[in-house]
Parts: structure tokens; sequence; C-alpha cells
């Protein structure tokens, strides 16, 4: 495996790990707060220390609360704002995810929130690995013209558990859309969940250290 030939984007919480994960090697950072739930909407502040401190690119998550991924209008509302601060301080893009009370991608409030972002890239995250076929579920993000990338580990616990999951998304995506392949990725065992998996992207938090 040339690693090279891979885009790596790594998960942080903090400056520190942003510029840490930079300098060894990372080609993207996807910033978020309280990874511990796994990560919830990152303060502005922190965003622009994030922007000032790196020459790469920088997502930052757009998620108001822990839980599920089915939210209320005002929760809607706020997700919305945080999408038009976040547009104003030059992030490169956002990344979300919105799901129905079955479980299904939302399409409505995906179609609303991807709209209002451009021109910003927009990565719909893991919600897709709560839903009953992530395979089902790519098909209708792929409805949604503004959605550039799919975070996903083939709703597993892990990328290479999700591995034939994972094959089937890339296969059904088809270069329409981008395949971010995640779920306890590390440095580590990265060349090994490549030969397995194929993609062209690979996200984690210990994706460079």
């Amino acid at each position: 495996m040339e690693n090279r030939k891979l885009l790596l984007e790594a998960c942080v919480e903090t400056l520190e790990d942003a510029i840490k994960a930079q300098e060894c090697g990372a080609d993207r950072i996807e910033l978020c707060a309280d990874l511990s739930v796994g990560g919830l909407t990152p303060s502005l502040e922190l965003v622009g220390s994030c922007l000032a401190n790196l020459h790469i690119p920088v997502m930052a998550m757009v998620r108001p609360r822990a839980g599920d991924f089915v939210y209320s209008p005002a929760e809607f509302e706020a997700m919305k704002r945080t999408v038009d601060a976040f547009k104003s301080v030059g992030v490169a893009g956002v990344v979300f995810g919105i799901l129905d009370e079955k479980n299904e991608v939302q399409l409505a409030q995906t179609q609303e929130l991807a709209a209002l972002a451009k021109p910003l890239l927009v990565t719909f995250h893991k919600a897709i690995d709560e839903c009953p076929d992530p395979a089902k579920s790519l098909e209708q993000i792929m409805q949604v013209a503004d959605i550039q990338r799919v975070l996903t580990s083939g709703g597993a616990d892990s990328a290479m558990l999700g591995a034939e999951k994972l094959k089937e998304m890339l296969e059904l995506a088809n270069g329409r859309i981008t395949i971010l392949a995640a779920g306890k990725i590390t440095k580590i065992n990265l060349a090994e969940v490549h030969d397995k998996i194929g993609a062209s992207e690979y996200h984690g938090r210990r994706i460079v250290f």
C-alpha cells in the first residue's frame, strides 16, 4: 500500500491534536467536541484557532447533542445557524447526519441543510450506520446533489467488521460520491484495512499517530 495515494482524515477535538495530526501527515481534519459521545459541534473559538494554525482543510461537525440523530424543529434550526456560522469563519466543510423515527435518512432536512451549506463540502456522517441498510440509505443520500461524502463503517462496529458492506457501498457509489471508510482505523491497521476494503479515503482518531 502506498499511503500517499490515500486521503487520511484525522478526527480530533483539540487544537493540539489537530496540529499533531497535520504534522504526522493528515490530509484533512474533522473537528468535533466531545468525542466520547461520538462528536458534537465544536465551539467557534476552537474552529477559528484550528483554521489559524492549520494549512490542511478543516471539516466541522454539526451535531447539537449526543444521542440519536432525530432532531426537533428547534434543534434543526440550531443546526442551520451553526452551518451559517461555520461558513462565515471559513471552514472547508461541514459534517452532519439526520435520521427520521424509523432510522432512515430524513431527506427533506438533509437536503435543506446541505443546500444551506453550499459552497462548503458536506459529509453525511456515521448516522448512516444506524440505518437498517446503509447501502439503501446511501442510494437516498446520493439523491442529494450537495453532499460529496459519506462517513461509514458499513453499519458495523469497525471498518474491518463492516468490510463487505463497505465494499458494496463503494461499488454502489461508483465515483458519484466518496465513501470515507471509518471505524477503529489506526495508523497500525490502515494497510490491512485498505487491503480488505480498497477505499480512497480513511478516517480515524489515530489514523496518523
